[in-house]
């Protein structure tokens, strides 16, 4: 085992890591701590990514789950698994600020793909990335993700989503079959 798997737990998130995700999810994306890692989205968006609400509804839907790694019992990682139909949606990924670059997001991504073939048997993972994060859909790609080239709106006026910076911001579906 690699450190990067070293001493790593994976659960369902709870209530009670509601707090703990929020401060995960807000450092790995939003403000200065972001800089640290390289998924920040600092430059683009400011305001929140998530909020508390927001992460509860996804610990507490049947149809989704809440993948929290620790180590040490600390939350240091978590993404977001919804059952939808033929396929699951992949998203809230994020990776301690600190950690980033070590190995462990691929540690994760595999997981959260076996978990979803496992607990649905879905055949394909989906998510959505700012198409503009041309390094993170690239990332996306080396682990098995193609684009698709179908775009959805950045939901410009919602500050729970961030306060974007620019005005070219939309999602891209990618799409990567699980065999």
């Amino acid at each position: 085992m690699d450190t990067a798997t070293a001493g790593l737990t994976f659960r369902d998130a709870t209530d009670a890591d509601v707090d703990a995700l929020v401060e995960l999810i807000e450092s790995a994306y939003r403000g200065d701590s972001s800089r640290v890692g390289w998924t920040t989205e600092a430059d683009i968006l400011e305001g929140q990514r998530t909020d508390p609400e927001g992460v509860l509804a996804v610990v507490r839907s049947p149809d989704s789950r809440l993948l929290t790694v620790e180590r040490d019992g600390r939350v240091i990682a978590c993404c977001q698994l919804e059952h939808r139909g033929d396929h699951a949606y992949f998203g809230m990924f994020a990776v301690s600020p600190a950690l980033q670059g070590g190995g462990l997001g691929k540690v994760i991504i595999a997981e959260a793909e076996r978990a979803a073939r496992e607990s649905w048997g879905v055949r394909e993972m989906h998510m959505t990335v700012i198409s503009v994060r041309e390094d993170l859909i690239a990332w996306y790609e080396r682990r098995g993700y193609r684009r698709t080239g179908r775009m959805t709106p950045f939901p410009y006026g919602d500050e729970r989503f961030g306060i974007p910076q620019r005005d070219d911001l939309q999602f891209e579906l990618l799409v990567k079959e699980l065999v």
